[in-house]
C-alpha cells in the first residue's frame, strides 16, 4: 500500500530524499523522471490517460444499463477484477460505487467535472502534432456533461471520480455550483482565458 510518485528535480536532490519516498509509495511504485517539471508532466499525462480509461468504463456499463437483460452492474465490476483483461483499481471503485448506490446509480446527478490535468494533456499533444483522439473526446464529454448532466456513462464518471479522489458529486437535484470552475492555466503555463 502507498502511493504512486512521479518525481522530477536534482538527481541529488532526489537521492537524498529517496529513502522517504520509497517508504511511502509500494514496492516499485515511484520514479525519478528527470529534470525539475519532468515529474508533474508525467503526472499530467497519466491524468490525462485516466481520462480515457474512465470514459470507457463509463461507456461499457451505459451500454449495459440500457440492455434488455435485468443486470447486476455491481456484481460484473466485480466479476470483472477476477482475471479479466480490464481488472484495475478503477474497476474496484466501480463495483464499490454500484455496491453504495445502486445500479442505476439515480442519485448521483451525471455532472462531471475536470481538475486540468486533462486539458493540459490535450494541449500538449496539440503543441506536439499528436493525436489523442481518446484523450480529447474524453475531456469534451465531460464539457458536455455540464450542460446535459443525464447520462448514465457521466454518473459512472461521477461516482469514480468521487471513489478515488473524494472528488464532490452533484446530487440528483444540484447544478454543480463552484464545481464548474474550470482549469485556466495550460500544460505550457499560459493563461487559458
Amino acid at each position: 500500500v502507498g502511493f504512486c510518485a512521479m518525481l522530477g528535480g536534482k538527481r541529488e536532490v532526489f537521492d537524498r530524499f529517496e529513502p522517504a519516498v520509497r517508504t511511502l509509495a509500494p514496492e516499485a511504485g515511484y520514479l525519478y523522471c528527470g529534470s525539475a517539471g519532468a515529474g508533474h508532466y508525467v503526472k499530467m499525462v497519466h491524468n490525462g490517460i485516466e481520462y480515457g480509461v474512465m470514459q470507457a468504463i463509463g461507456e461499457g456499463f451505459d451500454i449495459m444499463h440500457a440492455s434488455d437483460f435485468d443486470l447486476d452492474l455491481a456484481a460484473i465490476a466485480e466479476l470483472w477484477n477476477h482475471g479479466s483483461v480490464i481488472r484495475s483499481w478503477l474497476m474496484e471503485l466501480a463495483a464499490d460505487a454500484f455496491k453504495r448506490e445502486g445500479s442505476d446509480l439515480e442519485q448521483i446527478k451525471g455532472w462531471v467535472a475536470d481538475s486540468g490535468e486533462g486539458r493540459w494533456t490535450v494541449l500538449d499533444a496539440i503543441d506536439h502534432n499528436v493525436p489523442a483522439p481518446i484523450i480529447t473526446l474524453s475531456l469534451m464529454q465531460r464539457f458536455r456533461s455540464r450542460r446535459e448532466p443525464d447520462s448514465f456513462t457521466d454518473r459512472v464518471l461521477a461516482a469514480l471520480r468521487n471513489e478515488f479522489g473524494g472528488h464532490a458529486i452533484v446530487g440528483a437535484g444540484g447544478d454543480g455550483g463552484a464545481a464548474a470552475e474550470p482549469a485556466t492555466t495550460t500544460a505550457a503555463g499560459r493563461s487559458a482565458d
